[in-house]
């Protein structure tokens, strides 16, 4: 399923005629479905650690330079050293700032400024962090954060995209839409339970 795809699902629904084009289309309910295509992706890839848009980098220095597809760590042990310890994460600059002056054998990480800075510093050499990345479209063979072109794709379920659209949709015009979205929010559900290799 490609944005247009998505797009002209949702229209079968709402009952709008489908687009020969959705990107860069100067029809204003193409423009709105676009901006709520790119809303409701932003929204589910924020949601969820989905396993396709899961990466991993190894440290080379500290402190390490965060990469532009980085958007959050993953939940729980994201970082380990080159020996396969948990580093443990410090959340304010205050604690950093008392953690780094105290000698320990227990590795600690801080993200400031787009970097990731570690305590002791031999504990960044050769850490393995596993993040989120903040691209959740597919344009060929590149991964992105913003629509494109008409045949981009997605890296969760395309469904929740539609189901996302048309609760926006209706909400938009004024229609009740409280039943697609609880639709929406349970397909959610089975999805992450599905991505994660669960059952329902």
């Amino acid at each position: 399923m490609t944005l247009r795809t998505a797009v002209n699902d949702a229209c079968d629904v709402v009952s709008l005629d489908q687009f020969d084009t959705v990107y860069g289309n100067d029809n204003p309910n193409a423009q709105t479905m676009l901006e709520f295509a790119q809303e409701a992706g932003d929204e589910i890839s924020r949601r969820v650690d989905w396993q396709r848009t899961l990466k991993t980098a190894t440290v080379p220095t500290s402190p390490y330079a965060l990469d532009e597809n980085f958007q959050r760590l993953i939940t729980g042990g994201a970082i380990t050293t080159a020996t396969g310890e948990f580093v443990r994460p410090v959340t304010n600059g205050s604690e950093w700032t008392v953690v780094k002056q105290v000698p320990s054998s227990q590795p600690y990480f801080f993200i400031r400024g787009g970097q990731i800075h570690f305590t002791p510093l031999s504990a960044g050499a050769g850490a393995n962090i596993e993040y989120v990345s903040k691209n959740w479209i597919k344009a060929g063979s590149d991964e992105k954060d913003a629509f494109t072109a008409d045949d981009n794709t997605f890296l969760f379920p395309e469904r929740l995209l539609v189901m996302g659209l048309i609760w926006r949709w209706k909400r938009q015009k004024g229609l009740n839409y409280e039943d697609q979205l609880a639709e929406f929010e349970a397909a959610l559900a089975f999805e992450i339970a599905a991505d994660r290799g669960a059952s329902q």
